[in-house]
């Protein structure tokens, strides 16, 4: 009767829980007399614990639904209820309820139920991607091309870590700073991960004292850009940077070579028509000047001269008016300058040379010594580019302002002609960025370019997409195959050609067909097969096929390294 008794009055207890005033009075069933004095004990035994445990249970279920992003409406209604429990307890005790051991345990597992029940999705992260046979192979011929431009050009080669301290990179990219990485702490060092290979080339220069070199990197830097495929822009990527550092006396010498050094490189790919578009930050600033920006506002202005490619004027000048408070008789004297360029070819209404007497010509601009200098640059620039023939895909455009903080003269920006991409190569001079890591505050000037190859990667893709061209995979040279079986035979004739440092593949199965080997050569483009016979080997010759032709010659044994080194010569 006592265990009878109780379960009565727990169920009674729980429903003067659950259910409103109104409807305790319609719905709980009446206590028999005699269990009246026991109610009222197990009610006054443990009513707070009680509510706790329910306040733990819907404090779990809130969770459950925010981490689900449950409707809006579902969770305040839960969240609501969660309240009026908590202020049931509050009213019965005088405190407010202190999550419980329970309630957190709870939560997890059903998080971790949550997290098993779902099916696990794989994904690359946001702008980021694989990179299969095809595609390394467009990425190893860029790469190789671009090298060999560089070496050419002298330059040796080193490597930086893909972390720096964040003091290292923080204030040297104006408002693209907020595109930075940063990670967790590790182990009492802020570390982010490198946003361009400029920075920590400074820092190398500083670190290790060097006074000059002329260095090419090629390796990935990471942005927290919103990415998209159709114009090649990624969170990772590749850079391949060359800089020159060192005190020079042949002022612009160095400039003019990052210049065509990109031309060889954009000529060297055949890409399409491009341009060189070139200015300098020091007649910026001249121009900022004489239309009336305060000084302490050269950086922003020029930060919204910057998007000129990507919007129009009205824009550009609406921001400059209302988000950076410039006066807009000074903005529309900005407009003037910067919407003059020039360069050779019908699109460009006169050449460089003349944009420059047109400058010099304006009083106030040329009396200015910071535009001065600038203008005085940009001729000597122009007539180095024109010494080393690449004068042509130069434009001198004054809208070009390169959004990065650490540029201090001329600066530059390759576009390809109707392409949807944005700049493929970008650069210019940076003179005080080493000084800023140097403990003296020595300064060694610097000049370089970077050419952007996930762009160039995504022309090239598109180009053979539209051709029908595929990329060669694999460096294979030659494919020994045979008809019978005879795979000891054909793994001898492999490392034969292998100790002859030619590239050489072998079916790794015991009986291939002999179509099959010659599909895999058409498919892989592997230009010569091997053809190993039994009665061929008796008499002391191997059969060597040209894919291409479809030719076939008998090739004595001991000469047969020899005969395959000519024929892919020929080939």
């Amino acid at each position: 009767m006592t265990t009878l008794s109780t379960r009565l009055l727990s169920a009674t207890y729980l429903c003067q829980l659950h259910f409103p005033l109104e409807q305790q009075k319609s719905t709980t069933p009446a206590a028999p007399a005699s269990a009246a004095p026991a109610a009222s004990a197990a009610s006054a035994a443990d009513p707070a614990s009680e509510l706790l445990a329910q306040i733990g249970e819907q404090s779990t279920k809130v969770r459950g639904l925010k981490s689900n992003k449950a409707d809006k409406a579902v969770i305040q209604e839960e969240v609501a209820a969660l309240l009026e429990l908590k202020a049931k307890y509050k009213d019965l005790t005088g405190e407010d309820p202190a999550p419980t051991n329970a309630s957190k345990k709870n939560f997890k597992r059903s998080a971790a139920a949550k997290t098993q029940d779902q099916k696990f999705q794989l994904k690359n992260p946001k702008g980021m991607r694989d990179y299969g046979p095809e595609k390394m192979a467009v990425r190893e011929l860029v790469f190789k091309r671009i090298v060999e431009v560089f070496k050419r050009h002298g330059a040796v080669t080193i490597d930086t870590p893909v972390m720096e301290l964040k003091e290292t990179l923080t204030g040297k990219y104006g408002e693209d700073s907020k595109l930075i990485y940063d990670l967790a702490d590790q182990g009492g060092e802020l570390l982010a991960l490198r946003y361009d290979l400029t920075v920590p080339f400074a820092r190398y220069v500083a670190m290790n004292s060097i006074k000059q070199i002329k260095r090419y990197h090629i390796a990935r830097v990471y942005r927290r850009d919103q990415p998209s495929v159709t114009t090649g822009r990624y969170r990772e990527f590749y850079q391949c940077d060359i800089d020159i550092a060192g005190q020079f006396n042949g002022k612009m010498m160095p400039d003019a070579e990052c210049v065509k050094i990109v031309t060889e490189v954009l000529d060297g790919l055949k890409l399409g028509d491009y341009v060189v578009k070139v200015n300098n930050r020091k007649l910026l600033d001249g121009i900022f000047a004489v239309c009336g920006v305060p000084e302490a506002s050269f950086r922003a202005i020029c930060s919204a001269v910057d998007k000129l490619d990507k919007q129009p004027w009205n824009e550009v000048k609406a921001e400059m008016v209302d988000e950076k408070g410039l006066p807009a008789e000074s903005a529309d004297r900005i407009g003037e300058y910067v919407q003059l360029r020039a360069g050779t070819g019908a699109n460009f209404s006169m050449p460089n040379a003349d944009l420059i007497a047109r400058l010099k010509s304006i009083e106030e601009l040329y009396a200015n010594p910071m535009a001065k200098e600038g203008i005085d640059e940009m001729e000597k620039l122009l007539d180095y580019c024109r010494m080393m023939n690449c004068e042509h895909r130069v434009s001198f455009d004054c809208s070009l302002a390169r959004g990065l903080d650490y540029y201090t003269g001329v600066i530059y920006e390759a576009v390809f002609v109707g392409k949807r991409v944005g700049s493929v190569a970008g650069g210019g001079r940076y003179d005080n960025l080493v000084g800023m890591f140097d403990a003296k505050g020595r300064k060694v000037p610097c000049v370089g370019v970077s050419l952007g190859v996930e762009r160039l990667f995504t022309i090239m893709e598109e180009q053979a997409k539209e051709a029908g061209e595929t990329f060669r995979e694999t460096a294979t040279q030659v494919l020994v195959a045979s008809g019978q079986g005879m795979d000891k035979e054909r793994l001898r004739y492999c490392t034969r050609l292998w100790e002859a440092q030619i590239g050489a593949v072998t079916s790794f199965k015991l009986k291939p067909r002999l179509l099959d080997q010659f599909q895999q050569c058409e498919t892989e483009q592997i230009p010569l097969c091997l053809v190993l016979g039994p009665d061929e080997l008796e008499r002391g010759v191997v059969k060597l096929r040209v894919m291409s032709t479809r030719e076939e010659i008998e090739v004595p044994d001991a000469e047969m390294e020899a005969v395959v080194r000519a024929k892919l010569a020929e080939l």
